[in-house]
């Protein structure tokens, strides 16, 4: 995915910063918690389109974080 294309494109629901999910091939807006399919390098920034986020998918990750209690 383009970084420039990347840094332009916001949600089309709130307007929010989109997080890329290389390995899902989507991009994650995490206030509204829905992920927009990127089909064939485009993204499909279509409402309809995306599916709700998970819980787990929500929740910030940390590099540091090893999940060791």
């Amino acid at each position: 995915m383009d970084k420039q294309l990347l840094a332009l494109l916001v949600c089309p629901l709130c307007q929010g910063k989109l997080k890329y999910v290389r390995e899902a091939g989507e991009l994650h807006c995490l206030y509204d918690g829905l992920a927009y399919p990127i089909t064939d390098d485009i993204p499909v920034m279509l409402p309809e389109e995306a599916r709700p986020l998970s819980a787990d998918e929500k929740l910030p990750t940390s590099a540091g974080r090893t999940g060791d209690a």
